[in-house]
């Protein structure tokens, strides 16, 4: 009988898979367990609307405190999860309690990455969670020249929101066109030539090589000799899955926790969200995809299957999609492109960064982007669900943009 799940980590993905549990009829103990001491929030706006000004950091919240009555929770926040034991079902918490389960989902997400071998110091930041964009815009306040490292979606959403606040920015990219693994080079460029002409000091092709100042950050060198001038620098170089409190535990960890289609990574263990590695029926493989839309959906489908049981769980199958917000700009994407992958804009243009581009592999479109365009994003993410040929998509371009059939 099905009368404990555990869920660890408080994290968009944890509270969907505890609104869903609920939805679904379970009436047992659930447990949601979270690292930080605040209630689920949202984190997009994080380095749009709350580092901008525009919202306070209690705007993000999902929920109201007394919210949470309705799910009848065992909510313990600020405190971490330290090892779990499948085979005696316990999580065992840092501050010495545990929680035992029936059921156990697996959302504690991933952290930031840092600059190897650079110590800590003040104004020396990250942009994560709540608490870091917290910090970040207390330093902002009194720091008019911001260095960032990394020109990833998040680098490049601070870079905007720090312009927005009359800041003088520089960003450094190791590759030499932004984004142009995701995107390719064409799209990248688009991009990179978006922030210049937004005022953005953009070095691409370059590395950090040294940091400047000792109890608080005064700049970094960079590996073409040159030297940055910086109040405040934030790195943005990627993230890393929270996977170390699994060690020994004996559930698989290859970059983040590896999980079969019904998103288990062991009899009555499941995972969604940026930690997770569900293999995805869409695409054929297993990759951790750290997109909103990906955690909540994760998030779902491992609550329903911790429901149904082994025999009756449904393999996962989705097509990623993400978006991201630069100036008056709105990037969304579907699908998965690879850097060879062959990019066709289909409607408006590079010049007017207002368009809609498709990527083939072989005879197949495999993803979409759309640059002020999310009505176009509805037509094209049903093609790629179900597979449509290169030539398919091609055909039912101009029906689809001229006759949109609602908002994404």
């Amino acid at each position: 009988m099905l009368r404990r799940i555990a869920i660890v980590g408080a994290s968009l993905a944890g509270l969907r898979a505890a609104e869903t549990l609920r939805d679904r009829g379970f009436d047992g103990e659930l447990t949601l367990i979270g690292d930080e001491p605040h209630r689920p929030y949202d984190r997009p706006p994080l380095s749009k609307q709350v580092l901008q000004g525009t919202w306070e950091p209690e705007q993000t919240f999902f929920r109201k405190k007394d919210g949470y009555d309705a799910l009848a929770l065992d909510m313990r926040l600020g405190v971490r999860a330290t090892s779990v034991d499948l085979r005696a079902r316990r999580v065992t918490l840092a501050d010495g309690t545990f929680a035992d389960y029936d059921r156990l989902i697996i959302a504690t997400g991933a952290r930031v990455r840092t600059l190897p071998g650079v110590a800590p110091r003040a104004g020396l930041l990250v942009l994560r969670g709540l608490d870091d964009v917290i910090a970040l815009r207390r330093e902002l306040m009194g720091a008019p020249r911001i260095a960032i490292v990394g020109a990833g979606f998040i680098g490049l959403e601070v870079a905007a929101s720090c312009r927005a606040r009359g800041l003088h920015v520089t960003v450094i990219e190791l590759f030499p066109v932004p984004l142009s693994p995701i995107l390719g080079p064409t799209l990248g460029e688009m991009v990179a030539a978006m922030h210049r002409d937004n005022g953005v000091d953009l070095r691409t092709g370059v590395t950090v090589t040294d940091v400047f100042g000792e109890s608080r950050i005064a700049g970094i060198a960079l590996s073409d000799g040159s030297r940055i001038d910086a109040d405040v620098v934030v790195v943005g170089i990627g993230v890393t899955p929270n996977t170390e409190w699994l060690e020994g535990s004996g559930l698989t960890l290859d970059n983040g926790l590896v999980c079969n289609g019904s998103g288990e990574a062991a009899p009555d263990v499941y995972a969604a969200g940026d930690v997770a590695r569900v293999a995805n029926r869409w695409h054929g493989d297993s990759p951790r995809i750290e997109h909103w839309t990906n955690a909540v959906e994760q998030a779902v489908h491992a609550a329903e299957n911790a429901l149904a049981g082994p025999g009756a769980s449904t393999s996962f199958s989705s097509v990623p999609y993400f978006w991201s917000d630069h100036y008056d700009r709105k990037i969304q994407f579907i699908g998965r492109a690879r850097p060879h992958d062959e990019m066709v804009i289909v409607d408006g243009s590079l010049a007017d960064r207002r368009l809609t581009a498709l990527y083939r592999r072989g005879d197949r479109v495999v993803a979409c982007l759309a640059v002020n365009q999310p009505r176009a994003l509805i037509t094209y993410r049903k093609l790629l669900a179900h597979g449509a040929l290169w030539e398919e998509a091609l055909s039912g371009t101009a029906a689809s943009l001229s006759n949109p059939i609602g908002p994404l």
